[in-house]
């Protein structure tokens, strides 16, 4: 199949799904275009040989239009795509806009009517109601798509809840390439705490290693980062610890100064975006995330496949993928004692039930395979390009991915 897909370039969930999508999709010979403002942030170099080509969307900036249209510029370069390519499939990655501009370009586009499929994130849905016109399109949208996939049971049932769309909403899950998100070698693992000035070892008999706990998001106000700072607080009160913090959003800078309020600034590392966060994940101790909402929780995941579990927040996506006590904790959103607490419980558990632990998260991870995300999202393109070509608006039906499924 020919599969056009629309996507944001940042680091966040659903850029670095849409991208690992489509890698997945071309090594099962399907042709890819991945269509967005920047290269996505995993995209791969050379990936056009590897049968998944970037077309870079050209925002315009004319004089006497003060505020250029993102949406628009991605309507007009699918509709470019569409017939050129003849593209079978349009694969939007979060309903505003993409999921509108996918069906603006299939309405201008001459020649080709390719199937609309949306993938929904979490605040693409969550959020939409702060703004009436904002869900009023989201909803247009998704009545328009062909097929409608959620990346959470949570979230199918929000979307259903909120929207009431005109079709069922398929569920599948995020994926995790576990030969990359690995348990890294014990020699690699002291080597990247060094670089952070976190000791592998006790510097002095008697006393413990620093732990080691990271986290990585978009620096978003639903991502709480100051209950994380907070609860970070706690924990070093009890414990030595150095809280590493990977990515770049509005909140960061609010987030530096209160670290300095709180007097834990010089065990507070910000080190911005990371290429290979899987190195990172891989020398943690725990992950935690505070967020308010998670539509899945792709950080989560990936930590989870590096060996590492996982202290978060009851806040949608997470639950699905930790139960709690096994795979990590699980605490209430917006109580950083109660996070502070549920972290020192896995901090000082034993020995063998912290390797038990990580064994878990392991395991759990290995169920959310590439090869079973693609596979799943091939059944709904052949589905939703066979409503498409009757004109039909029946529903979907619904959709599980088995591997990803709650044991």
């Amino acid at each position: 199949m020919r599969i056009g897909i629309a996507c944001f370039p940042t680091s966040g969930g659903s850029g670095v799904v849409a991208t690992e999508l489509g890698h997945a999709l071309a090594a099962r010979g399907h042709e890819v275009h991945l269509v967005s403002p920047a290269p996505p942030f995993r995209a791969r170099a050379g990936a056009a040989t590897d049968g998944v080509r970037f077309h870079r969307v050209s925002i315009p900036d004319y004089p006497l239009r003060e505020y250029p249209s993102y949406g628009m510029a991605v309507a007009c370069a699918l509709a470019d795509l569409v017939e050129r390519r003849r593209l079978d499939v349009l694969h939007a990655h979060y309903a505003f806009p993409h999921a509108l501009a996918g069906f603006l370009a299939r309405e201008a586009a001459q020649g080709a009517r390719p199937a609309l499929v949306a993938t929904l994130h979490g605040t693409d849905i969550t959020l939409a109601d702060r703004h009436p016109c904002h869900a009023r399109l989201v909803s247009f949208a998704l009545d328009r798509c062909d097929a409608v996939t959620a990346v959470s049971e949570y979230l199918r049932a929000e979307t259903l809840r909120r929207f009431r769309p005109a079709h069922d909403v398929a569920v599948i899950p995020n994926f995790v390439d576990a030969r990359t998100f690995a348990p890294l070698a014990p020699a690699v693992r002291a080597a990247v705490r060094r670089r952070l000035g976190v000791p592998a070892r006790a510097r002095a008999a008697g006393t413990p290693a620093p732990a080691l706990l990271v986290h990585v998001s978009n620096f978003r106000p639903v991502k709480r980062v100051p209950d994380l700072l907070r609860a970070f607080a706690r924990i070093r009160r009890r414990i030595p610890a150095v809280l590493v913090l990977a990515g770049a959003g509005e909140d960061a800078p609010a987030a530096r100064a209160l670290a300095r309020r709180l007097g834990i600034a010089p065990h507070v590392r910000f080190v911005g975006e990371v290429r290979r966060i899987e190195r990172l994940l891989g020398a943690a101790d725990l992950f935690l995330l505070a967020s308010e909402m998670e539509g899945f929780g792709l950080s989560v995941l990936e930590a989870m496949s590096c060996g590492v579990p996982v202290v978060a927040t009851r806040c949608g996506g997470p639950q699905e993928l930790i139960e709690d006590g096994v795979e990590g904790r699980l605490a209430p959103v917006g109580r950083p004692a109660d996070f502070a607490r549920a972290t020192l419980d896995l901090l000082e558990a034993a020995p063998a039930e912290r390797r038990a632990r990580c064994e878990s998260a392991r395991a759990r991870a290995l169920r959310f395979s590439p090869e079973a995300a693609a596979g799943a999202y091939e059944r709904v393109y052949r589905a939703a390009a066979e409503r498409a070509r009757r004109g039909s608006t029946a529903a979907v039906a619904p959709l599980r991915l088995a591997a990803g499924g709650r044991r």
